[in-house]
């Protein structure tokens, strides 16, 4: 969440006069001389630093500054810049790559100064060329344009179609589209990699640094006034910021010592963060969480507004419990199947889950709540086929913004809900459909003309143009999309969000079709959930965003004015592959790992799902009931799906391992914690089960239980930085280490017992099943069949 890309936006030449820094003679403001306990509400939150691309960058300085005008800006590196004050617009132009990967740039608000990161570019050019044979029309889409052929158009020159992209460091699968049909890349050079779904796609890789010469940061000690790192590989220069006001720093030899500023005991969070580089590129992110001005030491101390510290919990409403057998109304309608109605789960049901102690088992200190505004009375047809009926219980085909279904409960019982949770310190994210309305909403009854056209003008129909007609396209006849480009609708869609934050004391959103909704909207909701809501009742909101596509495009929707993050499919969907399958070895996770963090940063609010509502259940595909190259969905319908081989529950549970052990939120959707079985929507979505369990059931329960218990109450798995100390086809060894306390984690993925060493001066325990011996400084960590081992300093 913390180092991430602001937005650069097109709009014409500034009509102000351009400045270097050695021009602007505005002395930097002195931050021990005075008092800056109050000098944080211009930006609320952590600013995001801003990602420069080469030629002509624009900056929307609101993206920060939502309720003040900057008057001025400092950078500290040589930077050609112009800023129009009046339209709060920022022009940097960079014609070639500067000699700096990082600088800082100090704004002027009043008086009062603010620090900003800024990263200079790292992309470098990526040619896509494919001999011609009698083609007429060649495309290419894949990770660098969000799988969108109409931006990847190649041209013919002599007997070679080709064209570029400007591109980060990194692997990207993609394909061809030739005259229509797709088609991997036929260089027999070119690598070709599973795309998770029983297919494959080509890949293009352009090198990074390599890991002995990048620089890195490790949390070494800490005192009441300074944090101290130790630094590997050197740097050329550092940056470090407590929230948005840069520190000081000195570095000896190795040792990187940060005066932590007086103003910060007056805070009751703030957070250090800080970044290096040297001549081959950046070093890891580092965070410190601060307690009054203190480093955090204590999980005692983590508050449920730490949403670092989150773990969530997905409830399908209507599939979780039913708590209130008097608003129980299924659709009668005899098309509809069984699990294509509403089978009774409510809000009451999720209430008395929590008193009764359910979540607490489970550690869990945040439930998402599907959507719960009132859908329509009758079933409605899938476009489709086989056009299967469905009733609207799962809460995405809106017919109201404001009025809880009836069948979920009313506003007491949604009161009583979140007053509850907060009182168990939960907290309760809604999940809210922007992007499309039923056609039986008033809005779109009244207002037809605030709809996105469903008839293309080629004639054809808007349905599922997920990626072409991203922001446009019909989810299904009957669910017309809204037209967000058109600031009237975006002003009722912001109200009607805004309604359910003030009227019930939510905590956040989880937003659904993040990506079809343009970025205009979101920075609209989040500017009014700063100045009417997280800044006047000094209330921490967390948002969360649902993107498939490029790690690029997902990240480009996360900053300090947008959302705070969005759900990591690409590495689920790596992750669900190597741990379900025997013959994917944990080289492909360790790779999507740490494209993560080259994206998100290795330390984020991203989340990290079990599974979710609209894929396979997770112990089904890992024990091979369902396959990866089937229609996943209509398996459900056709069969009864279970879990064949019990491995598949061993699988799970390693997958759970993962997600609880690495940066960002862990999500457990509802009945992953018992290993449920299911194939696609909708037999994913049982009803939720509390009782006779089976044997492995109840196991995987109980080692679930123990893995988000680890995780809430042993600190450097929530703040620690991750280092992958082994990584073979078979074995997968990294740890998180915060300050003198470190957790290593190890898997053993195949089919026999494996003994992994792990060479340590601390002193371990195990925690799980593995068997432990220790010899001089090496642990020999024996692990059986499919099973994993996290090992703790006894601290």
């Amino acid at each position: 969440m913390k180092y991430l890309a602001i937005f650069i936006l097109s709009i014409g030449l500034l009509n102000s006069c351009a400045k270097t820094t050695q021009q602007l003679a505005l002395a930097p403001i002195d931050h021990t001389e005075i008092d800056l306990s109050q000098n944080l509400e211009a930006i609320i939150g952590l600013a995001s630093p801003i990602q420069l691309e080469k030629g002509e960058n624009i900056i929307d300085l609101t993206y920060y500054f939502h309720n003040s005008q900057v008057d001025s800006v400092v950078f500290d590196q040589d930077v050609e810049y112009i800023l129009d004050a009046k339209h709060q617009r920022l022009q940097i132009q960079l014609n070639t790559r500067p000699s700096y990967l990082l600088a800082n740039m100090t704004c002027y608000v009043d008086g009062k100064s603010y620090d900003i990161m800024i990263k200079s570019p790292r992309k470098q050019r990526a040619y896509f060329k494919l001999v011609d044979a009698g083609y007429t029309d060649v495309k290419v889409k894949g990770e660098m344009n969000s799988w969108n052929p109409g931006l990847g158009v190649m041209t013919k020159r002599d007997d070679t179609w080709s064209t570029t992209f400007d591109l980060n460091p990194g692997n990207y699968q993609y394909k061809f589209v030739v005259d229509g049909n797709e088609l991997n890349d036929p260089n027999p050079e070119v690598r070709t990699v599973s795309n998770g779904s029983g297919g494959f796609n080509s890949l293009y890789s352009i090198k990074k640094p390599s890991k002995d010469e990048l620089p890195w940061l490790i949390t070494s000690s800490h005192s009441d006034s300074d944090v101290t790192f130790t630094i590997k590989n050197g740097v050329a220069r550092v940056y470090s910021y407590v929230d948005n006001v840069k520190v000081e720093h000195s570095i000896v030899g190795d040792l990187l010592s940060i005066s932590l500023p007086m103003w910060a005991k007056a805070q009751k969070r703030t957070t250090l963060r800080c970044v290096g580089y040297n001549t081959f590129g950046l070093t890891n992110d580092v965070e410190v969480q601060l307690e009054y001005g203190k480093v955090l030491q204590s999980a005692a101390d983590v508050i449920r507004s730490d949403y670092e510290a989150q773990i969530m919990y997905f409830t399908l409403v209507d599939r979780f419990n039913n708590g209130d057998l008097e608003n129980d109304d299924p659709v009668q309608d005899d098309r509809l199947k069984p699990l294509t109605n509403y089978m009774g789960g409510d809000l009451a049901g999720i209430t008395t889950k929590i008193q009764d102690g359910y979540f607490d088992s489970l550690q869990i200190n945040s439930i998402w709540l599907s959507p719960i505004t009132q859908n329509p009375l009758d079933a409605y047809q899938e476009y489709v086929d086989p056009q299967y009926y469905y009733s609207g219980y799962h809460g995405y085909w809106p017919i109201s913004s404001s009025r809880v279904d009836h069948r979920f409960g009313n506003e007491e019982d949604l009161r009583e809900l979140v007053k509850v949770a907060h009182d168990n310190d939960i907290n309760i994210l809604l999940d809210y459909v922007t992007n499309h309305v039923h056609e039986e909403h008033p809005m779109y009854q009244q207002n037809p003309d605030w709809a996105t056209d469903l008839i293309l003008p080629n004639g054809e129909r808007n349905l599922r143009i997920w990626d072409e007609q991203r922001l446009t396209t019909w989810f299904d006849t009957f669910m017309p999309s809204l037209d967000l480009s058109n600031p009237e609708v975006i002003a009722a869609q912001v109200d009607s969000t805004m309604y359910w934050i003030k009227h019930f004391g939510l905590d956040g959103y989880r937003h659904d079709a993040t990506k079809h909704i343009p970025e205009a909207f979101w920075k609209e909701l989040t500017k009014r959930l700063k100045l009417e809501v997280m800044d006047p009742q000094a209330r921490s909101l967390y948002q969360i965003g649902e993107t498939y596509g490029s790690r690029e495009f997902i990240k480009s929707y996360i900053s300090t004015g947008m959302l705070d993050a969005q759900f990591d499919f690409n590495l689920y969907f790596d992750a669900r592959e190597v741990f379900a399958l025997d013959d994917v070895g944990f080289e492909k996770l360790a790779t999507s790992l740490e494209e993560t963090f080259s994206y998100y940063g290795y330390h984020s609010t991203m989340g990290y799902i079990s599974g979710n509502h609209d894929q396979a259940r997770f112990t089904s595909l890992a024990s091979g009931d369902v396959r990866f190259d089937e229609d996943q969905k209509m398996a459900g319908f056709n069969r009864a799906i279970g879990v064949i081989d019990l491995a598949g529950y061993d699988k799970m549970q390693m997958l759970f391992a993962f997600i609880m052990t690495i940066p960002g939120v862990p999500v457990i959707y509802y009945g992953d914690e018992i290993g449920m079985a299911g194939a696609g929507d909708p037999d994913s979505r049982r009803m939720m089960r509390f009782e006779n369990l089976a044997e492995q059931e109840a196991e995987t329960k109980a080692i679930v239980k123990a893995l988000t218990a680890l995780r809430r109450n042993f600190l450097p798995l929530i703040y620690g930085h991750t280092t992958i100390l082994e990584v073979s086809e078979q074995a997968f060894v990294y740890s998180r280490q915060y300050f003198e306390d470190e957790a290593i984690v190890l898997f053993n993925k195949s089919n026999e017992v494996k003994e992994i060493t792990v060479e340590s001066d601390k002193i371990f325990k195990g925690n799980f099943e593995g068997q432990i011996s220790k010899v001089g400084k090496k642990y020999l960590v024996e692990l059986e069949p499919y099973s994993f081992e996290v090992l703790t300093t006894n601290e």
